[in-house]
């Protein structure tokens, strides 16, 4: 039995398929899900909003449009707002008939990075699902909430067929500063003249619909960048995985 045992070990070393040191079998290695955290298309910028689906999503939207650029929007399923109540499911499909891009940023916002695998997937899907019903459309693209992730978040997002966005500019709405202060710090980075800059802003701040994109959106194009989308920025990289119909409402599409 010992020189049966032996040989058989010999064979899944001779093949690689057992650990010397543990000699247990190696787990199985995932792929990773790529990360983006800075535009590769020179002199373009990507306007990101996070948070939403929420009231502000038409002004922000329509800045962008009279303006002649684009911007992403990152969306939960369940966060300042229901994606599936009537109003917010009409501003979800208000942006995309504007022909800016949606996202992902789960269903709940959870900090990934503390979520198991079975999780991960249920936060991810429930948004894509959303979109798809909403709009027709599975994003190629989510952000983690809080910017926070780890292998698992990636080997989820990968085997969802998502990469990950970052970003190298934070507004810093979301932490409380005043719009003043928002608008400040976006006119001392345009002033150092990036190549391309990939913007964090919150679509749930009514300073930042109506007091500081306003205002970015004129500085940007007065210096010469291109508004575009996060695909776009990235080279022209597909923002869907797969582009169809929208569903019709029933009693499955609630929160």
């Amino acid at each position: 039995m010992l020189m049966k045992t032996s040989s058989i070990a010999f064979t899944l070393l001779s093949f690689g398929l057992l650990d010397l040191a543990s000699a247990a079998p190696r787990p199985v290695k995932r792929q990773l899900a790529q990360i983006y955290d800075r535009c590769t298309e020179p002199n373009t910028v990507a306007l990101t909003f996070d948070d939403g689906p929420y009231i502000y999503a038409r002004d922000i939207s329509d800045v962008l449009t009279q303006n002649g650029a684009k911007g992403t929007f990152f969306y939960n399923g369940n966060n300042w707002d229901c994606i599936y109540d009537q109003n917010i499911m009409d501003n979800v499909r208000y942006v995309y008939g504007q022909g800016h891009q949606v996202a992902s940023h789960t269903w709940r916002h959870a900090d990934l990075s503390t979520l198991s695998w079975d999780q991960v997937h249920d936060e991810m899907w429930r948004v894509e699902q959303a979109l798809q019903r909403i709009v027709g459309v599975v994003p190629a693209f989510m952000r983690p909430p809080y910017g926070s992730y780890n292998d698992n978040v990636r080997a989820v997002a990968a085997a969802r067929g998502q990469s990950l966005v970052l970003w190298d500019f934070d507004a810093g709405d979301a932490d409380g500063k005043p719009p003043a202060d928002n608008i400040r710090d976006y006119t001392d980075k345009i002033n150092q003249h990036p190549n391309t800059l990939l913007p964090l802003n919150h679509e749930t701040y009514e300073t930042t619909a109506h007091q500081v994109i306003p205002q970015v959106v004129s500085q940007l194009k007065a210096a010469g960048y291109r508004m575009v989308t996060v695909a776009e920025c990235l080279g022209g990289m597909n923002p869907y995985q797969s582009v169809g119909e929208p569903g019709t409402p029933d009693g499955s599409w609630s929160c």
